[in-house]
């Protein structure tokens, strides 16, 4: 049962999103990562193990800005390995998923992929959901729309998942769907948060919705 944070706003991305994470470790995982977008690029770091190692990881480097998404992970496709742990991202890096959950059609999904040139990295069904968005989000009817390519992106996928989602191109949301599986927004003054529950980020708001099913949502400051 994986666990996963989102959040944007005016604080420090990587307290609040580690401070979630830590907040989740009752669910139990195997890995961990967070995204941080920092000026126009997106800071990845992922861990196998648990949440400490991925402290330990980032040390004292400074991973600066008010966006980010983190997760913890239970492994399914693919054992636990840093290349495995979430976020995962599309060939050109501007994408960064977390995911709980299966993608059931994954494999057909990455034939596909593969044959229009795409590079896995990873053995994660997430990883191929990175680079749908990095197609759809660049061509096509949902071009710069990157809630409307993730809702077309769900429309291919069959399984239980959550996905949340950000982009190096899009400094004030977060996009974030579920089929199956729960996901709850937190409401806060000038900054919003996303979590697998409430226990992620009720030490910074009590006010809290949950997203509905099938449901493609934006979250912004």
């Amino acid at each position: 049962m994986c666990g996963i944070v989102g959040y944007v706003g005016e604080r420090p991305a990587l307290e609040v999103v580690l401070d979630g994470l830590r907040r989740l470790e009752y669910r139990g995982y195997d890995s961990a990562g967070v995204s941080i977008l920092s000026g126009s690029a997106l800071q990845v770091e992922t861990k196998a193990g648990k949440l400490v190692n991925l402290e330990k990881s980032i040390g004292t480097r400074q991973l600066p800005g008010t966006l980010g998404i983190g997760h913890t992970r239970w492994a399914t496709h693919g054992p636990p390995t840093d290349a495995n742990a979430h976020p995962q991202q599309d060939c050109s890096g501007a994408v960064a998923v977390v995911h709980n959950g299966t993608i059931e059609n994954f494999e057909a999904l990455a034939r596909g992929l593969e044959e229009r040139g795409h590079e896995r990295r990873s053995e994660t069904d997430t990883e191929v959901v990175a680079h749908l968005l990095e197609e759809r989000y660049a061509d096509g009817p949902t071009a710069g729309d990157l809630a409307a390519s993730l809702r077309s992106i769900c429309q291919d996928l069959t399984g239980s998942y959550v996905l949340v989602v950000s982009h190096a191109d899009e400094p004030d949301l977060i996009v974030a769907a579920r089929r199956n599986l729960p996901l709850v927004i937190g409401l806060g003054d000038g900054e919003n948060f996303l979590g697998s529950d409430v226990t992620a980020f009720i030490a910074h708001t009590r006010e809290a919705r949950a997203v509905e099913q099938d449901q493609v949502v934006e979250l912004r400051r």
